[in-house]
């Protein structure tokens, strides 16, 4: 006796799913269809009606899931800067607590292994989500501020541990936030740049044992 025809096997897969099932699948592949779509063609040419298609889903279950294009987006940028942050957050962990070179160059290469391994998500998170709007914006910010706060953290622990100088860290730590964030930019805009990652890696991490152990001026 012949099998069901592929297209019945399918329906009957998918009918033996449960809706909370379907709907996280659905949720996936609209989430992948963002990275791919925002990530190589940006924010602005994007279309719900691009993301739909290219998830195969309908606009109402797009609306039923985000609502807007900046729900997806900050579902997209919140996830990626989650991984970024948790990698950077493991690498000092496991680094000697006393050994700030050793403690900067992990943190820093973690930071740049992972944001450079997938150009779309770099693309997301440090250029289309400006002028995204306000609440992808604030999103932004929130993940900006996260990383100042741990750079600024660690740096008050090595100063108390008598490995750097005692003094505020907070515009230090904005300010190699921002520096990573520019080297990142650099990253994205020029397609030949993946040879320079290690020279990228390693410039910052001079900059940050710099910044760190470097006396305040006057």
């Amino acid at each position: 006796m012949p099998g069901a025809p592929p297209q019945a096997a399918t329906r009957r897969a998918y009918a033996s799913k449960s809706g909370e099932q379907r709907r996280e699948e659905r949720r996936a592949r609209m989430l992948e269809a963002g990275l791919e779509l925002v990530g190589t063609r940006g924010y602005r040419t994007t279309t719900i009606e691009a993301l739909c298609a290219a998830a195969g889903v309908s606009t109402r279950n797009f609306y039923e899931e985000f609502g807007s294009r900046e729900a997806l987006v900050i579902a997209l940028h919140d996830e990626i800067n989650a991984h970024v942050f948790s990698t950077v957050v493991s690498a000092l962990e496991s680094s000697d607590p006393n050994d700030i070179a050793e403690r900067v160059r992990v943190a820093t290469s973690a930071y740049f292994e992972v944001m450079t391994s997938d150009r779309r998500w770099a693309q997301i998170t440090l250029v289309e989500s400006v002028g995204a709007g306000p609440e992808v914006e604030a999103h932004r910010r929130q993940a900006v501020d996260r990383f100042v706060a741990l750079i600024e953290a660690e740096a008050a622990r090595v100063a108390a541990a008598g490995l750097a100088p005692t003094r505020d860290f907070h515009l230090t730590a904005v300010a190699l936030a921002g520096a990573f964030n520019g080297l990142i930019n650099t990253w994205t805009a020029d397609p030949n740049w993946d040879e320079t990652i290690p020279s990228i890696v390693a410039e910052a991490t001079r900059l940050t044992l710099l910044a760190l152990t470097a006396q305040a001026p006057g």
